[in-house]
């Protein structure tokens, strides 16, 4: 598979990126006093990095409570995304949603998702959009092992496949289920094996590797172009750190089963196989990282220099309409 410079380059800045936010971003939010409950995805960056990289900003993507790396990889500022994350009103949802609730709609980001598997629905939703209007739109449902063994998966599946949907089902399968190995959870020894049973190409590859993931994303984005239906492609990975900052994995995990796998990040195996090649340098890797980090700082001055939401704001941006003078009043209302 050839990959020109230029791919390559943007391939490893968005891999960087994402490591840097969720080692810098998530310790400084638990700091500022804002929710620590957050899901980092540092070891899993090759899965949306070799995803997106086949998307546009017209293609959707439906994400999960681990989704940082994706709302990155698609596109997302992640300046808007600190501040969010600081619950600050340049956030990307103006400091409402926070880390399981990002969206972007000008890059067909349709969310991080709190409730497992609930991405799967919203994809293939936006899937049948993009088809009925002739769109010709990709739309990306992310999930995890957990996620693999909900209902919703499997009714998705079906009907995606029964209506040649333009939907890509992505099981990022980092081996636990916050700490149920995958081991325990999965009747078949791979999740795409699945994949048989509902007509469509199921592609298992190892998601610590981007070239693979990208070469494997390539074939499904443009098999739902071309209006041949879904695939399920599931990529092997594994999260470096606690299903949140407040698990420790070694509860359920042994040191040697960490280091192996810290062994293989991705960021690492990339610079291993490219450098060699001679056309991209060391320095310019290093460069790179020097950029994320300061991107990293940037960020998180841009939140901590941004104003918190006024209390009035709680009433903006949702379903009910709130008189405007009675709420001045600081009236009490009944929803």
């Amino acid at each position: 598979m050839e990959i020109d410079r230029d791919t390559l380059l943007k391939l490893y800045t968005t891999m960087v990126t994402i490591r840097n936010f969720e080692e810098r971003g998530i310790p400084e939010t638990g700091q500022r006093g804002m929710s620590a409950s957050l899901h980092s995805s540092a070891g899993q960056e090759a899965v949306p990095t070799g995803m997106c990289a086949h998307l546009t900003d017209d293609d959707y993507l439906a994400s999960t409570h681990r989704g940082h790396g994706h709302c990155i990889a698609k596109g997302v500022d992640p300046k808007l995304m600190m501040a969010e994350l600081f619950g600050r009103t340049t956030g990307s949802n103006k400091g409402k949603g926070g880390s399981m609730h990002i969206a972007d709609m000008s890059k067909g980001m349709l969310g991080t998702n709190g409730v497992v598997a609930a991405s799967i629905p919203l994809a293939v939703g936006a899937a049948l959009t993009s088809k009925l209007k002739g769109l010709g739109r990709v739309a990306v449902a992310f999930f995890g092992d957990g996620g693999a063994n909900q209902g919703v998966l499997h009714e998705s599946m079906n009907l995606a496949s029964v209506w040649k949907l333009p939907v890509i089902f992505l099981c990022e399968n980092n081996q636990y289920a916050e700490s149920t190995s995958v081991e325990y959870a999965l009747s078949t020894a791979h999740v795409a094996d699945r994949a048989a049973g509902y007509n469509m190409p199921g592609i298992h590859v190892d998601g610590m590797d981007v070239f693979a993931v990208y070469d494997a994303a390539e074939q499904a984005v443009a098999r739902a172009r071309a209006g041949e239906g879904p695939t399920l492609l599931e990529c092997l990975t594994y999260r470096f750190y606690g299903h949140t900052v407040f698990d420790n994995p070694l509860n359920y995990r042994t040191k040697e089963e960490e280091d192996y796998w810290r062994g293989r990040d991705p960021i690492k195996l990339f610079r291993e196989a490219v450098i060699p090649q001679g056309d991209i340098t060391a320095e310019e890797l290093d460069q790179i990282d020097r950029e994320a980090e300061q991107l990293m700082e940037e960020a998180i001055k841009f939140a901590d220099e941004s104003p918190l939401p006024e209390p009035q704001e709680l009433y903006e941006d949702v379903y009910v309409s709130y008189p405007t003078e009675a709420l001045k009043r600081g009236a009490s209302m009944e929803v």
